[in-house]
């Protein structure tokens, strides 16, 4: 079916038109701002109205945007501007989600191992919690117990249970959560352990949500479905042992793969709701309200980063080009290609598409290791020192998540708006890491 998210960013025009005027402005430059990101906002928004699009107006549905897909606060300012809640895993994703303004009630929070610390801060404030294993529920009670003895008898927080349902794992093995063994929730089909989660439920009236998230990249739609259509069924099984409606919630988690191949995003919402309403049709039925939890098809297409050719050369016969841009903004494509290659686009000096012949060339970052290689072999137009290289489809987990090896500087990360007379306007997300504040952190 044709993909239902329009498509502001998919074309090479736009972007096009974004580089050259970040080029204009000094976003890019050769010497200062050697490598840069950007994201589309117009792009994130129509992208955003689809996802509501989707879900079916008469079910209730908290779309809560994984901040690990990316966690700095101004875009999680425009997701919460634009009705989404915010899903977060750590002490620092629940800060940032706080400063960018998210009512606590709109934060989910999961993570596979929560300090006393973190559940507290978090029962406090009233954020949704998704228990993983059995010590962490043995630990809430024991912080409800507390907070019991000082007056506050009943929770704030949405609190349930994450599943591991077992339906298998995708092409992707460290992106699947659904595994026979994978580290996350608690194991459905193990000897005991539904009954003991029914019992669990049925001793604990506060506990009314259950958690399921089979995977990302790598996981058909299919598979996907059918771990949530578990999910569905064990919250109408402990409603039936109850006898009382007590499981009132599923977070069904994220996950929707992003097809990086191309232009258009890959599967939309709209066609994994397909999926939902054949493996789980008592999903859209009114019984249940609804938590998502999606990242990556959220941002991804809506963003790339941008950086300079400092230097080419030929080596046994094969043309290299040494960029600014590697291992720092594109992690998992350097040190796993199969799993997550980039699609890459070549300007010249003023931002605009280079032409000519396709030359096979290796597109070298600047780390100081030979698997710094974010392409191998790709055919392009033949690069030149001072040449812009585009990593497509980074809007998500690159240049806003960079890693640090040879202590390369945090580019910059900015916002993109296109008005209808193709003006741009850029809005600071992140600023670019200066050495002074390296040396800061690393105790200089």
């Amino acid at each position: 079916m044709t993909d239902p998210r329009p498509t502001a960013l998919q074309s090479a025009e736009r972007r096009e038109l974004i580089l050259r005027a970040a080029v204009r402005e000094g976003l890019l430059d050769p010497e200062d701002a050697l490598l840069a990101g950007f994201i589309d906002f117009d792009a994130v928004a129509a992208t955003v109205a689809a996802l509501h699009r989707a879900f079916p107006e008469q079910v209730e549905v908290l779309h809560a945007f994984a901040a690990k897909a990316n966690s700095l606060v101004p875009v999680l300012e425009e997701l919460r501007g634009l009705g989404m809640g915010c899903e977060v895993a750590s002490p620092g994703e629940f800060a940032q989600a706080l400063a960018a303004g998210f009512d606590p009630a709109r934060i989910v929070f999961d993570s596979p191992a929560k300090t006393r610390r973190e559940l507290r801060q978090a029962l406090d404030l009233g954020a949704a919690v998704n228990i993983d294993n059995w010590q962490e529920l043995a630990r809430v009670d024991e912080l409800l117990a507390d907070k019991a003895e000082n007056g506050t008898p009943e929770p704030r927080s949405r609190i349930g249970v994450r599943i591991n349902p077992q339906v298998g794992g995708g092409s992707i093995g460290a992106m699947s959560t659904a595994t026979a063994t994978s580290k996350f929730g608690i194991t459905l089909a193990d000897e005991g352990n539904a009954e003991r989660l029914v019992a669990a439920f049925r001793e604990r009236p506060w506990l009314t949500w259950l958690h399921c998230h089979v995977g990302s990249q790598g996981c058909p739609l299919d598979l996907m479905a059918k771990g949530v259509a578990a999910a569905v069924a064990f919250a109408q099984e402990i409603n039936r042992e109850l006898g009382r409606r007590q499981v009132v919630g599923l977070d069904i988690g994220g996950g929707l793969p992003v097809d990086f191949s191309g232009d258009l995003g890959g599967p939309g919402y709209e066609e994994y709701v397909e999926r939902l309403r054949i493996h789980a049709p008592a999903l859209f039925s009114g019984e249940f309200q609804l938590v998502t939890e999606f990242g990556r098809s959220v941002l991804a297409k809506s963003g790339f980063t941008a950086g300079y050719v400092e230097y080419t050369k030929n080596s046994g016969g094969r043309a290299i080009a040494i960029t600014s841009a590697g291992v720092q903004v594109a992690t998992r494509t350097v040190f796993a290609p199969e799993a997550w290659p980039l699609r890459i686009s070549t300007h010249d000096a003023t931002g605009a598409e280079k032409h000519g012949e396709p030359v096979e060339q290796d597109i070298a970052g600047p780390a100081c290791f030979a698997g710094d290689l974010v392409a191998r072999a790709r055919p392009l137009p033949l690069l030149e020192p001072g040449d812009i290289v585009a990593l497509l489809d980074t809007g998500a987990y690159y240049a806003s998540t960079p890693f640090n090896y040879n202590s390369l500087l945090e580019p910059a990360v900015h916002g993109a708006r296109v008005a209808a007379d193709g003006t741009v306007r850029f809005s600071l997300l992140r600023r670019a890491q200066t050495v002074e504040e390296l040396l800061a952190r690393t105790g200089g």
